[in-house]
């Protein structure tokens, strides 16, 4: 067996997840920094994304598997699924808050909101290019490689991606930020917040699965920082005080679980296209025996 994959994947996850406790001792030993926009946090934002170019380029890893091409024959409805997975859980999770009356929906703006969600399309778009080619254009895609079983997959890519996240989490995020989104403390945050990103990282996997290509889930992910992080941290509703962690938009559980479906949903229509592939390819195979 090939250890080189085993050992390259390692390496990248002890650099991404070390980086941003490296950016933090970074932070600590200059002077007084802008909350959000410190040199620490450039060094956690850009390592992962350095180390899988030089695993790529010096460690025999190679580009092929990383996804670059649209591969729009055959997905295009993959790519309209993309943009409409948020914006439809979303607006079923705000349907269940107004009828439980749990989401107050008196500060809410239309037109200030399209303008704040449309505005921040294209920066999401650029930065989540890098961010898909290192969590599914390389971990996920080397995971694959080794043939790993789904549930590992799901829960070494979500996990890995989700702890990357710790030190913003837990030192990064301004604290005002945070308590718009959820109001606990740091520790407990963190938790809910990688847990959503498990949750999360099944749609994402299996996105780029069917498609094989990272542009769906950069599409995605750009929708996802639009719609609901705008609608949250600009105030356009309010939470019931307690029921946050039930359904704000962002990290609620009921939000997740729905999100976790949409995963699973999406992993049964892939593996049903794949067991249809594998019939035709054998039937087309007895086909080519009998006539010769």
């Amino acid at each position: 067996m090939n250890k080189k994959p085993i050992k390259n994947i390692g390496i990248f996850i002890i650099v991404a997840v070390a980086s941003g406790w490296l950016g933090l001792l970074i932070d600590k030993s200059l002077e007084q920094q802008t909350d959000g926009d410190s040199l620490g946090m450039g060094v956690w934002l850009i390592l992962p994304l350095l180390t899988t170019i030089i695993l790529r380029l010096f460690a025999g890893d190679g580009w092929k598997d990383i996804g670059l091409k649209l591969n729009f024959k055959g997905n295009v409805k993959w790519y309209i699924i993309s943009l409409l997975i948020f914006p439809v859980v979303t607006i079923s999770i705000l349907a269940i808050g107004k009828l439980s009356g749990w989401i107050n929906f008196s500060n809410f703006r239309i037109t200030a909101y399209l303008m704040g969600f449309t505005s921040t399309l294209i920066v999401n778009f650029i930065k989540n290019i890098f961010e898909e080619s290192v969590w599914r254009g390389y971990l996920a895609a080397k995971l694959l490689k080794l043939k790993t079983k789904d549930v590992w997959l799901y829960l070494i890519v979500g996990g890995v991606w989700g702890i990357w996240h710790l030190p913003y989490y837990l030192f990064f995020l301004p604290r005002s930020d945070m308590y718009q989104v959820l109001p606990v403390d740091r520790a407990v945050f963190a938790i809910i917040a990688v847990f959503t990103m498990i949750c999360w990282s099944v749609m994402f996997v299996e996105l780029y699965r069917i498609t094989k290509s990272i542009w769906p889930v950069v599409i995605l992910h750009m929708i996802e920082d639009s719609l609901i992080n705008h609608l949250i941290i600009d105030g356009h509703i309010t939470i019931a005080s307690g029921k946050e962690i039930l359904i704000s938009p962002i990290t609620g559980i009921i939000t997740s679980i729905f999100y976790l479906i949409v995963g699973l949903l999406l992993r049964r229509n892939r593996i049903i296209n794949e067991n249809n592939i594998t019939i035709i390819n054998a039937s087309r195979q007895q086909l080519r025996l009998c006539w010769a």
